[in-house]
């Protein structure tokens, strides 16, 4: 069975709360509950939020070179997206981890900052704008 790491970054702990109409109704609880259920025969599904850049960072140095690796890694980053060279930096540090940058949002739809990611270039790819859904389908790219 794979072993799947959902990392969420600033704000994503308001899920369900902070503006429901970009981001929809689900918290990551929700979200969670209906990833676990539909991998449950295959994957098992880690899940660690932050809203602190560094936190997120060791994070993903654990998931590739800690004592309980995993095989791929779904990151949400949020803000830290059009940011932090930072946590592009550890993504590239932790290849080949695969690592699937996702947003809930279409960020290509809405203002001009968000649509520049340092993630983009060093992750194996990118899924944006269909929801709650995203989760879902970066595990089953990575499996």
């Amino acid at each position: 069975m794979k072993k799947i790491l959902i990392v969420n970054g600033p704000n994503l702990n308001l899920l369900g709360r902070r503006e429901p109409e970009v981001y929809g109704p689900d918290t990551m609880d929700d979200i969670l509950v209906g990833v676990r259920d539909r991998f449950a025969d295959v994957a098992e599904i880690e899940y660690f939020q932050s809203n602190h850049e560094g936190a997120l960072i060791d994070r993903l140095h654990e998931a590739a070179y800690g004592s309980c690796p995993v095989d791929g890694v779904v990151l949400n980053a949020g803000g830290y997206t059009h940011t932090s060279v930072a946590l592009a930096d550890a993504v590239a540090a932790i290849a080949p981890l695969p690592v699937v940058e996702v947003h809930l949002s279409n960020v290509h739809a809405r203002e001009s900052f968000r649509r520049q990611s340092y993630l983009g270039p060093v992750c194996a790819g990118t899924i944006t704008g269909l929801g709650a859904k995203v989760y879902s389908l970066a595990v089953e790219a990575l499996l």
